[in-house]
């Protein structure tokens, strides 16, 4: 299931091309991206729906560069710290995009212990700068 929400959401608008990478967008002063739910260290059944959340800019599909917004990428057991943070965000299996301007997905996850994170992204795909991202949301799933 983690592998379809990927490619649904990866399908939603293109991929921009790494040459339109480099240029970073400036990000607003005190941007916040964050987990509305499920909460830090919950214990959750699959599948598990997530609620996204953002303070100090806006939500814009992908290709659409309207000032001060982005959208969504989550990682699902992958630290954005890995991240060249100077070139577009990878879409993979741990790698989800919500270029549709998302706010919220349902995936159903594997038994176990998982991380999360969720970075903003650009009209490009690329990492504000500095980078908007959250604190790491940890969860168990039965």
């Amino acid at each position: 299931m983690i592998r379809q929400a990927m490619i649904a959401a990866a399908l939603t608008l293109p991929m921009i091309p790494a040459a339109h990478a480099a240029e970073r967008t400036p990000s607003a002063e005190g941007a916040e991206v964050y987990f509305v739910s499920p909460a830090e260290g919950a214990t959750v059944s699959s599948p598990v729906t997530f609620h996204f959340g953002l303070r100090g800019k806006g939500i814009a599909p992908a290709d659409v560069d309207w000032p001060n917004t982005g959208h969504h990428h989550m990682f699902i057991n992958v630290d954005p710290a890995t991240l060249d943070m100077n070139d577009s965000i990878p879409a993979t299996e741990n790698i989800l995009h919500f270029g549709g301007g998302q706010t919220e997905v349902t995936l159903d996850l594997p038994a176990g212990t998982h991380n999360f994170w969720l970075l903003l992204g650009d009209h490009n795909h690329v990492p504000h700068d500095p980078a908007v991202v959250s604190a790491p949301l940890t969860l168990t799933i039965e």
